[in-house]
């Protein structure tokens, strides 16, 4: 049966950007690290965060309506479960996130422009500056991916394999859930050198440094380092037209060993491209940030890989948004 709006329903979906800006913006701003320390006056915190105190004021009150701040008097303090999420120094913060969503948000806000033109939003650098919002980025990707790294992996197994190519792996997330899937192997890790140091750092951490390469470069560019039977593609398809991940694919092909296969991580659609919903909406966040970016349905995915090389193509798993896996193993000619 079709969905009968109401004019209420029409104009509480169009009013969702509210709340989302409220709480983006408090991120951006880091609003509750501070007030976490010690309560303060919205006065006090403008001169914290370096913000005009009446703007403070009233952005303050909005996240109290919304229950993610407190006030007693005039001042306003963090409640615990949200300090947990939202505070810098919390193990479990999702602030990298909330912050990336921020940028998204303000190229979502130029999609009317962005369909007339078909050019992606011009939005450049948050308040935070371009290295910031790279980080963000690269935090935002370990805030996803690090609570099913380990469940995702698993729906490979039997999972063998003795070297493993990260190819824009930036966190070491899944290169740590791989490894730890599969103690007797040893990886390769390759991304943009501005963002490995963050990769190290992980590893280093997980104790897994001697069992990982970690190499510079660019994906599009740059030939990728040889040597591996399982070749890793996590979320990057997305982010190309198909004519990119063609030439992507094929630059796998000529890296993997002579018995290596591919795994994608990423959105299948349906022949529709309407369903999963997620996948639909991320769409449409490629189509603001990218140049030719998109989801795609498997059949789409299985005539690339073909071209580039790739046989045995199958879809491991559907997932209802990201974590749809598709394997494919390196033709032999």
């Amino acid at each position: 049966m079709t969905r009968q709006w109401t004019a209420q329903e029409v104009l509480d979906t169009a009013r969702l950007f509210q709340p989302a800006c409220v709480l983006t913006a408090a991120a951006v701003l880091d609003v509750f690290s501070p007030l976490h320390e010690k309560a303060m006056t919205a006065r006090t915190l403008a001169r914290e965060i370096d913000a005009d105190p009446r703007a403070t004021t009233i952005l303050l009150d909005a996240l109290v309506s919304m229950e993610l701040l407190t006030k007693r008097d005039s001042s306003y303090s963090v409640p615990e479960d949200v300090a947990k999420l939202l505070t810098e120094k919390s193990a479990t913060s999702v602030l990298p996130m909330v912050r990336h969503l921020a940028n998204c948000l303000r190229r979502w806000a130029l999609l009317s422009e962005v369909a007339q033109t078909g050019k992606p939003a011009g939005a450049g650098p948050s308040i935070r500056g371009k290295a910031a919002d790279q980080a963000d980025f690269i935090g935002a990707m370990h805030n996803i991916s690090g609570p099913i790294a380990a469940e995702v992996v698993d729906k490979l197994r039997p999972l063998k394999f003795h070297h493993l190519l990260d190819i824009g792996g930036a966190s070491g997330t899944w290169t740590i859930a791989f490894l730890s899937a599969v103690p007797e192997a040893r990886a390769t890790l390759f991304d943009l050198p501005s963002v490995i140091s963050m990769a190290r750092q992980r590893f280093d951490k997980a104790e897994l440094g001697n069992r990982v390469t970690i190499v510079g470069g660019d994906f599009y560019t740059d030939d990728l380092p040889d040597g591996a039977d399982l070749a890793w593609l996590g979320a990057i398809c997305h982010q190309n037209s198909r004519a990119q991940n063609r030439a992507l694919f094929a630059r796998i092909y000529r890296a993997l060993n002579d018995d290596g296969a591919l795994i994608i991580r990423d959105v299948v659609m349906d022949l529709s491209h309407t369903s999963p919903k997620g996948g639909a909406l991320f769409a449409v966040n490629m189509l603001v940030a990218t140049e030719g970016g998109g989801t795609y349905t498997f059949e789409e995915y299985r005539q690339d890989l073909c071209e580039a090389g790739f046989d045995d193509v199958k879809l491991v798993y559907r997932d209802e948004f990201m974590s749809s896996l598709i394997r494919a193993t390196k033709a032999q000619k």
